[in-house]
């Protein structure tokens, strides 16, 4: 049998926090070390809910030596936490955005290329099933090369569960950074092709009285192949929808058309107590896919399927959307 990799989670900021914990719980070949947090109040919390230890804070989390971490603390101490891993020889699994400036995730990819450990940006999607289809069926060339997509990552707003993602300080921004970066990735993915102009428009239409950062926006990209995206990265879901949002891409190709529901493998359950209606979903979790991915690279000293440099690309993409938007016009990508 195969010794067990040990893993600790950094900080509960974020809301997929729970979701890992409870998958890493689950694993057999896994060992969950504990939760660090500088906010001693919430690491106890969260740690009390999922019955692990609470550690304090990163150094003292480091100290037990674990095999790797995950970084799930607010965005903007992404750079923080990453750099004292690598410096400590622990492998990284980072949260996304990888980070709220271009400067930092570019110094994150660096740092831990310095210190030969593995870092992979958190991006789930690309273990979608239907996901993993639709990259079959594109390099089989199935529709001919892709001209245009159309895709939507909308979701409901998320400072209903962590008031930060509302602070631009620690945030970064509002739906544009929390929601274009997973597009982005899987366009990257899908088309083998990189950006090379964004344009962007974004309001504050929505949720106006519960945060200043933009709640609507539309991110339109353009890649070196010619193909040309448009992102609805919105926070437009209401707090009574059955899920937190959904990601959804209508890829036109030279010969038919792709569409495609990231979510789509659910059941809508209804009951006589609740007014509203919840959905189950069935099929490959995966945020479970993704983390074995992560743990195989670690323990096989491979490359992972998701690369720091893929977060640096969607930072990039970000940092040159709020250009846009400051602009009021498309912003070329240098490269």
């Amino acid at each position: 049998m195969r010794p067990k990799l040990s893993v600790g989670l950094v900080s509960a900021a974020h809301v997929h926090t729970d979701t890992y914990a409870e998958l890493l719980q689950s694993m057999p070949d896994v060992e969950l070390l504990g939760l660090a947090d500088p906010d001693a109040q919430r690491g106890r919390d969260f740690a009390a809910l999922h019955s692990i230890p609470f550690v304090g804070e990163l150094p003292a989390l480091l100290a037990l030596h674990p095999d790797a971490v995950i970084v799930t603390s607010e965005n903007a101490y992404h750079r923080r936490d990453v750099e004292a891993a690598a410096a400590a020889q622990v492998h990284v699994l980072c949260e996304k955005p990888l980070a709220t400036t271009v400067e930092d995730a570019r110094a994150i990819v660096d740092v831990c290329a310095r210190a030969g450990v593995t870092l992979m940006t958190a991006f789930p999607m690309r273990f979608a099933p239907a996901m993993t289809r639709i990259a079959a069926s594109i390099a089989a060339n199935e529709i001919g090369p892709v001209r245009a997509v159309s895709a939507a990552n909308q979701g409901q707003i998320p400072t209903r569960h962590r008031a930060w993602f509302g602070d631009v300080a620690l945030a970064g921004g509002g739906a544009v950074i929390d929601h274009t970066v997973h597009v982005l990735d899987l366009l990257r993915w899908l088309l083998r092709a990189e950006p090379t102009e964004v344009w962007a428009t974004a309001n504050h239409i929505l949720h106006a009285d519960r945060t200043e950062v933009e709640t609507g926006a539309l991110v339109a990209v353009t890649f070196d192949d010619g193909t040309i995206a448009t992102i609805d990265c919105s926070w437009s879901r209401p707090d009574n929808y059955p899920t937190w949002g959904g990601l959804s891409m209508e890829l036109v190709g030279e010969r038919g058309v792709l569409d495609v529901d990231a979510f789509r493998q659910r059941f809508a359950v209804f009951d006589a107590r609740d007014p509203g209606a919840s959905w189950t979903y069935w099929g490959t979790d995966a945020d479970r896919a993704m983390l074995a991915a992560f743990l195989a690279a670690v323990r096989d000293g491979t490359e992972p399927p998701v690369t720091g440099l893929d977060g640096l690309r969607a930072a990039q993409v970000v940092e040159a959307a709020y250009r846009s938007l400051d602009l009021g016009k498309p912003v070329h990508m240098l490269g």
